[in-house]
């Protein structure tokens, strides 16, 4: 597969057009928000595209990549919302509109199943065995090509992902559940913020 990798320096260009349906990833210095900086973010428009945006960490000026996140008539896919909308809060400082995430519609729609990982979804409904080997890779200097291979891998699968989820969601009447439940990904990211990581609905 030829996908169309362009690589942007802190912001997307003014004048470049995107749907109003576009995939969504983000990769890390590490795992902690306080400590590890956003250092990418990916997005595509399903169509083999990504366009991977390599922030500038001393500023987090890319007023044309906020307007895109914070417009409320692009819907906005990610797997895994909860870390990328946390680092997108902390780094950028705005709060993402219009959010899907595979990963809870996977929870919800596939309980067959207890693997719930991007790999294993596109391995699933799009038939392709994908690597992760550089999820713990250095993305704060310089990309490879294999780098910039691997997070477009992160992006360009997603509509087909969450238009199959969404239809096993329907088709055993969870839709409504999935819907109610991803009201609460802002609430959660702020909950994280706050440092209450564990589930606060637990015994």
């Amino acid at each position: 597969m030829n996908i169309d990798i362009r690589l942007h320096k802190e912001d997307l260009p003014e004048q470049l057009m995107l749907s109003d349906n576009i995939a969504i990833d983000c990769e890390f210095m590490g795992l902690n928000v306080e400590r590890d900086n956003l250092c990418l973010v990916q997005i595509s428009t399903g169509k083999n595209d990504a366009h991977i945006i390599q922030l500038n960490r001393d500023t987090y000026n890319a007023p044309n990549l906020k307007k895109i996140l914070i417009n409320k008539k692009i819907s906005k896919i990610f797997h895994y919302a909860r870390a990328d909308l946390l680092f997108i809060k902390k780094y950028l400082e705005i709060d993402v509109e219009n959010i899907d995430c595979t990963k809870i519609m996977s929870k919800l729609a596939r309980s067959y199943s207890d693997k719930h990982g991007l790999k294993d979804l596109i391995k699933e409904f799009v038939g392709v065995e994908i690597s992760k080997n550089l999820q713990s890779s250095d993305f704060g200097g310089k990309l490879s090509d294999k780098q910039l291979q691997y997070c477009a891998k992160d992006v360009i699968y997603l509509h087909q992902i969450h238009n199959c989820l969404m239809n096993i969601l329907k088709r055993e009447k969870r839709d409504i559940l999935y819907k109610d439940a991803i009201k609460f990904i802002s609430s959660r990211v702020n909950l994280d913020l706050a440092a209450f990581t564990s589930d606060i609905w637990s015994h």
